[in-house]
């Protein structure tokens, strides 16, 4: 009976350990603002694991509530379409298809279940802009897009990334990627008055959405 509790304790150790293992941390080159604590970010792993194995992911998630981005953010909780939550992920976008390669991220629906996947490039752009890059990608929850439905998740972004910079200016790094399209949005947002009227423009001469329609369900030309 002994050797079979300590079996059974050996066994659930290990099963603890690979599930804390299985976290991915926050990249060392990011400083988080002084209340994300190891205890902190702890908690947030609890709430987040069924969105994420990406620390960064969960602290991105954690800076959205309380935002422009909450629907965004309850979106990937899982009051979306599916009523599951999104899973979020880095990966190599050209594995889903070569003319992906170059984006930022996608959102994916597989066998009824919602993905949102991040070009790696991005794995230690400031968890802010990861905020305002997925409030946008949230927003596509079916098979469906359009030319309306990119205008609004790109009016979303901006918006986002404008509140964003206000809360959290040292995430305004120049040196990432992301933060630099995050900041020609805001431009193109602010120029517009807080209105997507620029970003629309640039939505519609994408050369990579030529092929949308100008309308999908839930979302209609304004």
């Amino acid at each position: 009976m002994k050797k079979i509790l300590f079996y059974f304790c050996i066994l659930f150790l290990t099963m603890n350990t690979v599930q804390a293992s299985s976290v991915n941390p926050v990249p060392g080159n990011i400083k988080l603002p002084d209340k994300y604590t190891p205890e902190y970010l702890d908690s947030l792993a609890k709430e987040y694991k069924k969105v994420s194995n990406e620390e960064i992911i969960y602290v991105a998630l954690d800076m959205m509530k309380g935002t422009t981005a909450d629907f965004s953010r309850n979106a990937i909780l899982g009051y979306n379409k599916t009523q599951s939550p999104i899973r979020i992920s880095f990966k190599n976008l050209s594995e889903i298809n070569e003319s992906y390669e170059s984006f930022d991220a996608v959102g994916w629906k597989k066998k009824g279940k919602l993905y949102i996947y991040i070009n790696p490039k991005h794995e230690s752009a400031p968890p802010a802009a990861l905020a305002a890059l997925l409030s946008h990608e949230a927003l596509h929850q079916d098979e469906y897009n359009s030319l309306s439905e990119e205008t609004y998740a790109w009016t979303m972004e901006a918006a986002v990334w404008t509140e964003m910079v206000k809360r959290y200016p040292e995430s305004n790094d120049l040196e990432s990627p992301l933060v630099a399209r995050e900041n020609v949005l805001k431009q193109l947002f602010e120029k517009g008055n807080y209105t997507n009227k620029y970003i629309k423009k640039t939505v519609y001469s994408n050369p990579g959405y030529k092929n949308l329609p100008l309308t999908s369900p839930g979302y209609n030309a304004q």
